[in-house]
């Protein structure tokens, strides 16, 4: 792929010379493996779970692995048109080159993705396709993982096997088996046959059948039976579980992207939440409540700051707000990071679940939107989904938080819960009414919104039988919503796209005959259906019609006692406990939170009356919940009355945190000259402002910071260099709040820059002088990578124009079309012998672009084709190299 990346939208997804990275020499790694994320990079990027495989496995010396996203649909076609395989980030080795390529699958609308990268590979789609003669040897073994796989029946025919639950010490089992498998010359069969035993791994070929029994009658020939198991010890699958979190594997040193969506340090503190909102997948599917223990996460957060030079930190969890020690893991995380501006923030915060002394520090750092989830606007249907927040709750905690300065608040909600009503919908804006008067008259950019999303059953949950609402009920229930909210000052509504949730609850309850669709979909041009540009239902749709099937097979109400795609894949809670929980719903009763009260004998847990239903693994001895205390290190916040015993308000609340004089100290001024070449020339200038930041960090040389709302590191660079154009001669000037020589600030740096980038030389600047200069003029070095016929056309094309007194050429503007005479901009242009060009710039008058000027001249070359060095700057005469 990489002599196509100047052709490529955003070539820096693909280049893999992040900090952090692993390049291994390929004959010494006898197991290649490719974790694919079946979304694009910024996406896959911010998901920790591929970060994690990545530290383990590449922790052995006799492994490599890599990773590799989805292109975006401007690249596929790139790759189809050129004939060029897909291929991963790190050593650009084609897919169907690998050993294994492992999916991570973290939502239903991703499925046809994993076609798409598939077929962009070179490799049969199913895996039948791929068994043709049974060998291990003939194309990767295809596998999944995620939390999706509990339930991805509609992917199994297209994945060889499935691990469930937490990968850790699966893939590491894993791994071990296919190489031995492969050293030995083993079957794929015999392989597929002794991955089975690792428990966790689930190999979809040894179970067959086919569906729920009154859907069956849409597919002519296939029997109304559930799926079958065909090996013998083989009938159910549980996910895997890592019992202690200290022993998890937490990766210090990880690949820093170069953009991401969620661009920070994940710290993960937890796994698993135990509060029992009926809704919730992931609240099943993850447990036990399992915490990391303080000191360990003390360490973790020294070092990984250290490796990664990040300036944010999130603390990760399912709810970060019951984790039992939050009071004192945050003001000791936010005490340790002021020192050197870097922000830290709490995700998944539950009403009621940080007190004053949190939210007043949190208030301090840096105040953005707040977010809180009632999922519901009535206490009745709060109560039906086991929410455990009351009206009073809420508002007590949007008052404390509009007390401490937050001005805008966003409120969660779900449409189409079980029992809802039309005083349900009503209760939404009664509820959001009342919070944004909770703000009293103080607050003078008041926002209060509701994220509107329709509720999709998922399979393990106790609403797994429900019904779902059909597209045009979700579109009419949204529509009057909207017509409720017309018209109320300082409330917005937001909503999730209907079609996308009734696309989503298709799958997320579906079986294998969707995986016809899934292909056929694919094959109409449905990728990227998670995304909202560009969705388009209708492919899907035609799809099912092509089939026999309709969306109302999937999102019907299911009978108690019919059996179900996924009874086979077993998460731990029992079938009796949903169907306990589900009962208690439509009672409106509550569930208390296991972790801090009474065992619900859910069935993950080992109990002295009933034993947990996952597997027992060697060395563990017990599955439970594991907190760091009995009981949470906070009291419910109170707020401040006045006399009148209203909420006391704060004079005014707009005034930003203000940054330190220590952080703003300006000690050392210095122009750092650095070399852009190899895969690093496909940076952009917005991408090096924030690798430099970081490796500013990781270097131990304290930036200063500039003043205001926020605080930035004090950094100029020279002009920008067109992306895919290569350098020897670029800088940046940086202020530092400590002292260091030149050559200090050198050889700190001295390795932390990615792969093709070197820090040549380090000139120190007056500390009084605002800006570092721009040069007068810059020599570049241009080669052509083409056939000598067309070579020699463009070197005659240069001598022309050196010989010419002026080249009129249009560009386009912001502004138009604007026409200007370019010869003036080359003092000089040599045409050698070697079959380069030397341009010799002068940018006193006009500065564009040096690859725009080179094509300027010979317009007929690719842009692929034209390679740029620059070699050296000019300031007052004199160049700098």
């Amino acid at each position: 792929m990489r002599e196509l990346l100047p052709l490529l939208p955003k070539p820096s997804r693909y280049i893999g010379i992040e900090e952090g990275t692993v390049h291994k020499t390929p004959d010494a790694a006898t197991l290649r493996v490719a974790l694919a994320f079946p979304d694009m990079y910024e996406v896959g990027m911010s998901y920790l779970g591929q970060k994690i495989l990545y530290a383990i496995l590449n922790e052995r010396p006799d492994v490599w692995a890599e990773r590799v996203f989805t292109p975006c649909r401007d690249a596929g076609a790139v790759l189809r048109e050129r004939g060029v395989p897909l291929a991963t980030l790190e050593s650009d080795t084609p897919l169907a080159a690998t050993h294994l390529v492992g999916f991570s699958i973290t939502h239903e609308l991703c499925y046809s993705n994993v076609l798409y990268m598939l077929d962009l590979a070179g490799i049969p789609l199913r895996a039948a396709e791929r068994a043709t003669d049974d060998s291990l040897f003939a194309w990767p073994v295809i596998m999944a993982g995620g939390g999706c796989t509990l339930a991805a029946e509609p992917l199994a025919p297209f994945m060889d096997l499935m691990v469930l639950g937490e990968g850790e010490e699966v893939m590491v089992e894993l791994t071990n088996l296919l190489a031995a498998a492969r050293a030995a010359g083993h079957s794929r069969s015999r392989f597929l046959d002794d991955a089975r035993r690792i428990p966790g791994v689930y190999v979809p070929e040894f179970f067959k059948g086919s569906v729920p029994p009154d859907t069956a009658r849409n597919v002519p020939g296939v029997p109304p039976r559930p799926l079958l198991p065909e090996a013998t010890g083989y009938t159910r699958v549980a996910r895997r579980v890592v019992a202690d979190m200290d022993t998890a594997r937490y990766p210090a040193s990880q690949a820093v992207p170069f953009g991401a969506v969620h661009n920070r340090l994940a710290l993960e503190i937890g796994r698993g939440c135990t509060r029992g909102c009926r809704f919730c997948q992931a609240g099943i599917i993850y447990r036990p409540a399992r915490e990391r223990s303080t000191e360990n996460l003390h360490a973790l957060l020294e070092e990984c700051l250290g490796q990664t030079g990040y300036d944010d930190v999130s603390f990760l969890s399912l709810s970060t707000g019951d984790f039992s020690a939050l009071k004192h893991l945050f003001l000791a995380t936010v005490d340790r990071c002021a020192q050197e501006q870097v922000a830290v923030s709490l995700p998944s915060l539950r009403v009621g679940s940080i007190d004053d002394e949190i939210m007043r520090r949190m208030a301090g750092i840096r105040r953005t939107g707040a977010t809180l989830a009632p999922e519901a606007g009535s206490q009745r249907l709060r109560d039906v989904i086991n929410k455990g927040v009351t009206e009073e709750g809420l508002l007590l905690h949007v008052q404390k938080l509009f007390e401490h300065g937050w001005q805008q608040v966003k409120l969660y909600f779900m449409i189409g819960l079980p029992t809802e009503t039309r005083e349900d919908l009503d209760a939404i804006v009664d509820l959001c009414r009342k919070v944004r008067d909770a703000a009293g008259p103080g607050i003078r950019r008041l926002q209060v919104t509701a994220a509107i999303s329709p509720f999709v059953p998922k399979p393990h949950t106790p609403f797994q039988w429900e019904r779902q609402l059909s597209l045009e009920e979700i579109r009419d229930r949204i529509g009057y919503l909207l017509s409720r909210f017309k018209g109320e000052k300082c409330l917005k509504m937001r909503w999730h796209e209907a079609s996308m949730s009734a696309l989503e609850g298709i799958f997320s309850r579906g079986d294998r005959r969707l995986a016809d669709v899934v292909e056929s979909a694919y094959r109409k041009g449905a990728i990227f259906s998670s995304w909202i540009e560009g969705f388009d239902l209708a492919p899907w749709l035609d799809a099912m019609a092509e089939h026999g099937l309709s969306p109302s097979d999937y999102t019907r109400e299911r009978g108690e006692d019919e059996p179900l795609p996924w009874d086979h894949l077993d998460a731990g809670a029992s079938r009796e406990f949903l169907l306990r929980e589900r009962h208690r719903a439509l009672d409106m009763k509550l569930t208390g939170d296991c972790r801090y009260g009474a065992c619900h004998l859910c069935g993950v847990c080992d109990t002295k009356s009933s034993p947990s239903r996952l597997d027992k693994l060697p060395g563990v001895t017990a599955y439970a919940n594991r907190t760091n205390l009995p009981q949470r290190d906070q009291q419910a916040h109170q707020p401040t009355l006045d006399e009148h015993g209203r909420v006391r308000m704060p004079e005014k609340t707009d005034k930003p945190p203000q940054i330190s004089d220590e952080l703003a100290l300006k000690a050392g001024h210095y122009r750092i000259w650095y070399t852009k070449e190899d895969m690093a020339v496909f940076l952009s200038q917005l991408e090096l402002q924030s690798l430099f930041e970081r490796a500013l960090r990781r270097a131990g040389l304290p930036p200063a910071f500039s003043r205001g709302f926020h605080p930035l590191p004090l950094l100029s660079f020279g002009r920008a260099l067109p992306v895919g154009v290569a350098s020897r001669a670029e800088w940046l000037a940086v202020y530092l709040r400590e002292y260091r020589t030149a050559d200090e600030v050198r050889r700190a740096l001295d390795g932390r820059l990615p792969r093709g980038m070197r820090v040549t030389y380090v000139e120190e600047l007056p500390v009084g002088r605002n800006t570092a200069p721009q040069p007068a003029g810059e020599t570049f070095e241009l080669r052509y990578g083409l056939d000598d016929g067309r070579r020699a056309a463009f070197l005659q094309a240069w001598r022309d124009f050196a010989a010419a007194p002026s080249l009129e050429w249009t560009r386009e503007t912001k502004k138009g079309e604007r026409t200007t005479d370019i010869r003036p901009l080359f003092r000089s242009v040599e045409v050698r012998d070697d079959g380069s060009v030397l341009l010799d710039m002068d940018w006193t008058e006009l500065y564009l672009s040096p690859l725009s000027l080179a094509r300027a001249v010979t317009p007929q070359a690719e842009i692929h084709e034209v390679h740029l060095l620059k070699v050296s700057q000019r300031f007052d005469g004199v160049a700098r190299a």
